[in-house]
C-alpha cells in the first residue's frame, strides 16, 4: 500500500471523525483523517468545551460579588474579558493537542486541508495556505464534516454587530446589550455568560418555551432561573428585521398575536 493509500479515510476531525479513526486503527486499518481547521471539531474548539470555560469565569465573578452570603468579604471585583477569552482558548488548544496525541499514538495520519471527492476512492486534499493539492486513495471513506452556523434570512452575520457562535466566543469587548436569537443550549449558554457579566440580555424564541427540546417541566424551571438572572425572555416571538447603525442594531420583533416591538 502506497504512502497516500489507506484502508479508511475520514473527512472531518470532530468527535465523530476522530473517534471513528481511533477505533478503525485499533482494528488494524490503515487510517487517515482530513481536517481543514482544528482536530476536535466544533465541540472542542468552538462549542461545548470553551463555553464551559467562559461560564466558569462568569460563575466565579458572580460568586465573588455575593461573597457576603458566605460570610466572606471581597471588594472591587472586576473582570478582564480579554483574559477570560484567553483562558477559554487555552483550554481548547490543550484539549485539541490531546486529540493530536491520540492520532500519533494510534498511527493515524492527519492531513491539514480541505477535502474534495474526486472519484471512486480518491480524495483531493487542498493544503492550507496555498499548499499544493495531493490525492489520497482509500478503500472506504467516512464523511464526518459536522455542522455550520445556520444563517437566517435578514439576520446575516457580519462579525461586528451580528454574531455567530464564533464571534460570541471571542468578544474583543463587552457589549452593553445583546439580543440572542434562539434559546437552545448554545443560545442560553451565551445569554447566561453575558448577563452574568453585566450585559442587558434579551432572548427571543420562536417556540412557546425556552430550551424547547428539553422536558417541559425542566424548561419552565430553567426560564424562572434565567429571568431571576435578569434576562428578558420573549417566547413565541420572531425577529422580523434588523436595522444596523454605526455601533448598534435595532431589531423589530413579532409576537405570535401579530404585535411588534423594537
Amino acid at each position: 500500500m502506497s504512502e497516500n493509500s489507506f484502508d479508511l479515510a475520514i473527512i472531518g476531525g470532530g468527535p465523530g471523525g476522530y473517534v471513528a479513526a481511533i477505533r478503525a486503527a485499533q482494528l488494524g486499518l490503515k487510517t487517515c483523517v482530513i481536517e481543514r481547521e482544528h482536530l476536535g471539531g466544533i465541540c472542542l474548539n468552538w462549542g461545548c468545551i470553551p463555553t464551559k470555560a467562559l461560564l466558569r469565569s462568569s460563575e466565579l465573578f458572580h460568586l465573588f460579588n455575593h461573597a457576603g452570603e458566605f460570610g466572606l468579604s471581597a471588594n472591587d471585583i472586576r473582570f478582564d474579558i480579554e483574559k477570560i477569552v484567553a483562558r477559554s482558548r487555552k483550554i481548547s488548544a490543550k484539549l485539541t493537542g490531546g486529540v493530536g496525541y491520540l492520532m500519533k499514538k494510534n498511527k493515524i495520519q492527519v492531513f491539514d486541508g480541505t477535502a474534495k471527492l474526486k472519484g471512486k476512492g480518491v480524495i483531493a486534499v487542498a493544503g492550507k495556505d496555498g499548499a499544493a493539492m495531493e490525492d489520497v486513495q482509500a478503500k472506504h471513506i467516512i464523511i464526518a464534516t459536522g455542522a455550520r452556523a445556520r444563517v437566517l434570512p435578514g439576520l446575516e452575520p457580519d462579525g461586528r454587530l451580528v454574531w455567530t457562535y464564533k464571534e460570541a466566543m471571542v468578544p474583543k469587548s463587552m457589549p452593553r446589550s445583546l439580543l440572542v436569537v434562539g434559546s437552545g443550549a448554545i443560545g442560553i449558554e451565551f445569554a447566561s455568560f453575558y448577563r452574568t457579566l453585566g450585559a442587558e440580555v434579551t432572548v427571543v424564541e420562536i417556540m412557546d418555551r425556552v430550551l424547547p427540546v428539553e422536558d417541559e417541566e425542566i424548561s419552565g424551571l430553567a426560564r424562572k432561573s434565567f429571568e431571576k438572572q435578569g434576562m428578558k425572555i420573549l417566547t413565541g416571538t420572531s425577529v422580523e428585521s434588523l436595522l444596523k447603525g454605526a455601533d448598534s442594531v435595532t431589531a423589530t420583533l413579532k409576537a405570535g398575536d401579530g404585535a411588534t416591538q423594537s
